[in-house]
């Protein structure tokens, strides 16, 4: 059975969030309790991405300077990819992050030819503002519409598998057939009863693809 990968980036592909990160270094203000919103449902990605980035003070060439110098991808994606590859799995990534930041962090690491799907980061300046352009006209909450594009994506009689950490991830991990969740998504599964595989990084998922 063909399988196919949908897999987070912000917290999965990566070793931190990178929306968190660059909102850490470069927010002047009490952006905390936008996130805190967001987490509850009281923003949505886009009200909560708008207010925070007036609290930004940075320009794009910092910004991408600052994702180089300071984001880093688990250790075995590159492992990941080539294993995929080499036995005809699809991987896309799913994000409801920013593709600037996707851009130049796979970009870093010589990551070329997977596809994604991701909110467009809008920089004019030290002005930024967010266009989600895979957002659902039935549910307002996410930029980036995860649950519909795999909906879309997953090619019939296949195994959808969905790897994620966070809120952004828990409706599209109710349309996978597998799913590989740590944080706040593997925290939602045991509450809800969700079955849901505990992984560290990505060699524990290379492992179970070869069991199958």
């Amino acid at each position: 059975m063909k399988i196919v990968f949908f897999i987070d980036f912000d917290g999965t592909i990566t070793k931190k969030d990178t929306c968190v990160a660059m909102t850490e270094a470069f927010a002047r203000g009490n952006w905390q309790e936008l996130e805190y919103k967001w987490q509850k449902g009281e923003l949505s990605t886009a009200e909560c991405a708008r207010e925070t980035f007036k609290l930004f003070d940075v320009t794009e060439e910092e910004l991408r300077k600052f994702l180089i110098e300071n984001i880093a991808i688990d250790e075995h994606f590159i492992s990941f990819i080539e294993f995929c590859r080499q036995k005809g799995h699809d991987i896309y990534i799913l994000s409801d992050g920013y593709d600037f930041n996707i851009e130049t962090v796979l970009g870093k690491y010589g990551i070329k030819g997977i596809p994604y799907f991701a909110n467009k980061l809008l920089i004019e300046g030290r002005t930024f503002d967010i266009k989600c352009i895979h957002s659902s006209s039935a549910c307002s909450r996410c930029g980036t519409c995860k649950a519909e594009l795999i909906e879309k994506l997953k090619p019939e009689n296949s195994l959808a598998v969905y790897v994620g950490d966070s809120y952004s991830d828990i409706c599209a991990s109710k349309k996978a057939d597998i799913i590989f969740a740590k944080g706040v998504l593997l925290s939602h599964c045991r509450k809800n009863g969700i079955p849901a595989i505990a992984y560290n990084d990505f060699s524990d998922i290379i492992n179970w693809a070869n069991s199958q």
